[in-house]
């Protein structure tokens, strides 16, 4: 992994990747429909700083249709107001395992299924992550205003913060 030219080893990379999501709730899936992408707002029920993100959804719903046509996906990540971006690209796939589901299920999931985990249509999608690339920038907007006043006076590029990509 590259990170402004420094290397990082895979583990100090799957934790920054960690770090990064772990307070972003939701994320947009995007998934391949008949050659077209579509993008949806999911909530991640779980990365523990393995190659593996989970989502609750219902087999019933396009994205799992579209899924078992063609598994690639994607899951972008961003909290803007501290300036972050994760792009995950992964292959998907649907699972049933009741005891995952268990050990995910948040009560407050029942806004989404109200019949909670006796739900016949609840399944789990699991993405296994491909490859990850972040964007940390941790600077105020003012600094980096200033970063790119200084860019474009010296005719250097801006730093943009901390870069990092892992294929897991």
């Amino acid at each position: 992994m590259d990170d402004n030219n420094n290397e990082k080893t895979r583990e100090e990379s799957i934790a920054k990747l960690k770090e990064l999501i772990n307070d972003i709730d939701f994320a947009m899936l995007t998934t391949i429909n008949g050659g077209h992408l579509r993008s949806r707002p999911m909530s991640t029920q779980e990365y523990e700083g393995s190659d593996t993100l989970w989502f609750f959804t219902s087999d019933e719903t396009h994205k799992v249709d579209e899924i078992e046509a063609d598994n690639r996906v994607n899951v972008a990540y961003s909290r803007p107001d501290d300036n972050v971006y994760v792009s995950i690209s992964g292959r998907a796939s649907v699972s049933k395992d009741r005891a995952k589901m268990e050990e995910l299920w948040n009560p407050i999931l029942k806004a989404w299924f109200p019949e909670g985990l006796e739900d016949p249509t609840l399944c789990l999608l699991k993405v296994n992550i491909e490859e990850a690339e972040y964007w940390d920038s941790p600077n105020s907007k003012l600094v980096q205003l200033a970063g790119f006043v200084k860019a474009i006076v010296t005719g250097k590029p801006a730093e943009g913060g901390e870069y990092g990509r892992v294929s897991l």
